[in-house]
């Protein structure tokens, strides 16, 4: 039912590509994923997605043709040079997102809420009804 979520693998140190797989690992930022946690709960899927650092009025949850698309953005905040110059800076700027396939379900069927840096999204199992057009759902 959900589309883009995590691999996993049992044998982790058995499979041809992990060499490549951790050659590359350390030159992909963690802030370009987000991690997602999947659960069925109570006749529900729920999906939490962490987004640490990122405000809720710039979080994006849209349906589309039976796509969820999560999308955030953080923007650099432009500082006063008096105080003080970077010698390094690792927190990152920028915007994120994933869909997941979720099916035909109307906008009134899915719920988030995001606190503490964690969005979670809660709708049915089952499906619904057929959308026909690109809605926004409001996140509290």
């Amino acid at each position: 039912m959900f589309k883009n979520l995590p691999y996993f693998r049992s044998n982790v140190g058995t499979d041809l590509f992990d060499g490549f797989d951790n050659f590359f690992r350390g030159w992909f930022d963690d802030d370009t994923v987000m991690r997602t946690d999947v659960q069925e709960k109570d006749g529900n899927f729920v999906l939490d997605i962490e987004l640490p650092g990122y405000d809720k009025e710039n979080i994006g949850l849209s349906l589309d043709n039976g796509y969820l698309l999560v999308s955030a953005n953080k923007s650099e905040e432009k500082e006063d040079e008096k105080k003080g110059r970077y010698l390094r800076r690792e927190r990152r700027y920028g915007a994120v997102s994933r869909s997941f396939f979720v099916g035909d379900l109307n906008e009134e069927d899915i719920k988030a809420c995001f606190k503490n840096g964690v969005l979670e999204i809660t709708f049915p199992k089952e499906d619904t009804k057929k959308i026909e057009t690109k809605k926004t759902i409001a996140i509290e």
